[in-house]
């Protein structure tokens, strides 16, 4: 079994990372994925080795969000292309799309001209901002619109502190989970009703989102809300450490008073329980400094190893700060299915992260490795019953390169 969208075809006209990453998703689940590029690609797939300056045969980024699609090349500034693509479409069960709202338009690939033709449509905009609102069509990538407008970067450091930089795809990746969810909801619904649907992702609502505890504290409480540092933490002891061997950790005593006996217990400081300004949670709250400077004295005396072995016996929670290397090595992240054997372009299998849900009535399997540009174009023109004689043409014609 291939998964549970077996037999659904998907459609994507995507470039970059939110609307492949959705229909990636989808890929993995089962679906089948045609991917339109035009014939100078998708501009992820150059964009690693000109990152890195030095020529380089793979693009691992680009391989984990277009992994087992197949890539047709079109140049849709032809009608004659635009004709391939709604017949592509006219097919499909589902059409997803993080290109400019304008750009589908002047393409005729609104959802009002796709669902004339397919009513059964299930129709996906990925956007910056959202695409019925004034900034339809302002550039955002994940930087702009969900790491920077939706305030996620601002609540990472304290207020005035110079702010961190996202890592490639944080929005995006989010957005494209999102939106394959949102996807396998409308397919649900067109079982009951028989009609597709528009549906819209923007990384505005995304980033808001993951920042709802915070902007829902601003809005209710109409009050200003300020980020803060390990020394001034809400609650001091669900906060960072560093251990004495250099590595850091987190404790996770969310519960704060349940769990502050077993932390003074785990570090050896009794006292610390006998001490007024750490009585109860809003003594430490307001006293957050000096019991993070104790705690800091006391955590140096140990490798973080040697405070594993302690905090597990005493029942303190906790969990190590990984650096992307150590997760690749991380034997709970192997049991937990974070990696996943790809087949490759050689049929060895390329180790891969995983998209983040497992079935277990109908699992998923990576279905191949990522396609080269047009690699299927021939391929897919065939399934629409073209003959050779007429991909020829097109060839001639530059409506295929």
């Amino acid at each position: 079994m291939a998964g549970p969208l077996e037999g659904v075809r998907v459609v994507e006209m995507g470039f970059w990372v939110a609307g492949p990453s959705a229909a990636a998703i989808l890929c993995d689940w089962g679906a089948d994925v045609i991917k339109i590029e035009p014939p100078s690609g998708d501009p992820f797939r150059g964009l690693f080795a000109s990152a890195m300056g030095v020529p380089i045969s793979i693009n691992p980024p680009f391989e984990l969000d277009n992994r087992g699609k197949r890539s047709i090349a079109l140049n849709l500034e032809l009608e004659e292309a635009r004709d391939i693509a709604r017949a592509l479409i006219d097919k499909a069960d589902v059409f997803v799309s993080n290109v400019r709202p304008r750009v589908l338009d002047e393409f005729g690939f609104s959802y009002e001209a796709l669902s004339a033709g397919n009513p059964g449509l299930v129709y996906c905009q990925i956007t910056g901002y959202g695409p019925d609102t004034d900034d339809r069509n302002r550039p955002a990538y994940d930087i702009g619109a969900f790491w920077s407008r939706a305030g996620v970067a601002a609540m990472l450091v304290p207020r005035g502190a110079p702010l961190p930089h996202q890592r490639g795809g944080m929005g995006d990746h989010m957005a494209g989970s999102n939106a394959a969810g949102a996807i396998c909801a409308a397919l649900l619904a067109r079982q009951r009703t028989g009609r597709g649907q528009r549906l819209a992702v923007s990384l505005l609502r995304v980033g808001a989102y993951m920042m709802g505890w915070d902007i829902m504290l601003a809005s209710r409480l109409n009050t200003d809300v300020v980020p803060y540092d390990r020394e001034h933490a809400v609650n001091p002891i669900i906060n960072c450490f560093q251990a004495g061997d250099g590595r850091w950790f987190w404790l996770l005593l969310l519960q704060a008073d349940r769990h502050w006996p077993d932390l003074c217990r785990a570090v050896g400081r009794p006292d610390l329980q006998e001490d007024e300004r750490f009585a109860n949670i809003m003594n430490r709250r307001l006293n957050a400094p000096a019991l993070v400077g104790e705690l800091d004295k006391a955590f140096a005396e140990k490798s973080l190893d040697e405070w594993g072995e302690v905090f597990d016996r005493e029942d303190v929670w906790w969990a190590p700060v990984n650096t992307v290397n150590d997760v690749t090595a991380d034997p709970l992240a192997e049991q937990a299915g974070v990696f996943v054997d790809v087949p490759g372009p050689d049929e060895q299998p390329v180790r891969m992260v995983a998209t983040p849900a497992d079935f277990y009535g109908t699992p998923w399997q990576a279905r191949g490795p990522v396609p080269e540009l047009g690699q299927h174009t021939e391929e897919v023109l065939l399934e629409l019953g073209y003959e050779w004689e007429q991909i020829v043409a097109l060839k001639e014609r530059g409506v295929i390169p």
